[in-house]
C-alpha cells in the first residue's frame, strides 16, 4: 500500500469526527427537561405530524406508544395515517430518490438521533434543542432555509408555520486571534412574519419533540433505571449479608 493511500483512509476514517465538529461550532441551548407523559404525548404527535413526512423511525413501532399512556385507539385515531396499523413500524411513504432529487440527500432516519448527536459538547437533546430553533430563512438556499447549528443544511424548516419567518443578522468583526482579519460573526435573528406560536410556546413545543425523541432512542431507559435500582439494592443488601456471614465465619475459626 502506497503511502498517498494510507494518508487518503486516514483522512477518510476522521472525515465523520470532522464533519461533527464542524456542526458543533455553534453554542448549543440546554433541553429543558420535558419527561412527563402529557409532554412525551405532545412530542410524539409533533414527530408525527413534522417530522414523519420525510424522515423514518424505522426501529420504532407505533404501537410502543402504549408506553406513554396511549390506548390503540388514540394511536389510531391521532397518529396514524389511513393505511398505517398500530402494529407497524414508523416509516416514510417519500421515496429515498424523490427525496434524494428535492433536497439533495436522503433524510436520515431518526430512530436514535438523540444518542448520535451526543458529544463532549453536550447532550443530544441539546443539540437538537438548539438545531430545531435555529432555522432562518435565506433565499440563497435551494430550499430558502438556512440554519446556525448545520450551515448550509439541506432540511428545510417544519415547522416554520408554528414559529413564524426569521432571518439571521451577522456583522463583521475583528479576528481576536489574527490581527487584520475579521470574522463572520452571528448577530441575532430578526422576526420577519409571526408563527402561530409565541416564542416561549414554540420553545416549549420544541422541548416536547426533542424530549420524545430522545425517549424514542431507547423506549426502555425508564424500565432499565428502575430494574437497576432493585439491582443495587440487593447487592447492597447481599454485600452486607456477606460481611456479617464472614465475620460470623472467622469468629469460629479464631
Amino acid at each position: 500500500m502506497t503511502l498517498l493511500v494510507k494518508k487518503l483512509l486516514a483522512i477518510l476514517a476522521l472525515a465523520p469526527g470532522l464533519a461533527f465538529a464542524a456542526e458543533g461550532s455553534f453554542p448549543l441551548d440546554r433541553a429543558p427537561d420535558r419527561a412527563d407523559l402529557a409532554s412525551l404525548q405532545n412530542g410524539a404527535k409533533l414527530f408525527v405530524n413534522h417530522c414523519l413526512n420525510c424522515h423514518s423511525a424505522a426501529s420504532m413501532r407505533y404501537n410502543r406508544l402504549r408506553d406513554l399512556g396511549l390506548t390503540d385507539d388514540q394511536i389510531r385515531q391521532n397518529l396514524l395515517f389511513s393505511a398505517d396499523k398500530v402494529g407497524d413500524m414508523m416509516t416514510t411513504a417519500m421515496r429515498p430518490n424523490d427525496a434524494k432529487a428535492w433536497f439533495g440527500a436522503v433524510p436520515p432516519d431518526l430512530s436514535v438521533i438523540a444518542r448520535a448527536k451526543a458529544s463532549p459538547g453536550g447532550s443530544g437533546a441539546d443539540y437538537l434543542y438548539t438545531y430545531l430553533r435555529t432555522f432562518y430563512q435565506d433565499d440563497t438556499r435551494p430550499t430558502g432555509w438556512n440554519n446556525m447549528v448545520v450551515p448550509n443544511v439541506a432540511m428545510p424548516h417544519a415547522m416554520w408555520l408554528q414559529q413564524g419567518i426569521r432571518t439571521a443578522k451577522f456583522t463583521e468583526q475583528p479576528d481576536p486571534h489574527e490581527a487584520g482579519k475579521m470574522v463572520h460573526t452571528f448577530a441575532g435573528f430578526e422576526q420577519v412574519s409571526p408563527g402561530a406560536m409565541t416564542q416561549q410556546e414554540f420553545n416549549t413545543a420544541t422541548a416536547d419533540l426533542v424530549a420524545y425523541m430522545v425517549w424514542m432512542a431507547e423506549p426502555a431507559q425508564a424500565t432499565r433505571k428502575r430494574l437497576g435500582a432493585f439491582v443495587l439494592l440487593f447487592l447492597t443488601i447481599f454485600a452486607f449479608l456477606a460481611w456479617r456471614l464472614n465475620e460470623s465465619y472467622w469468629k469460629e475459626v479464631k
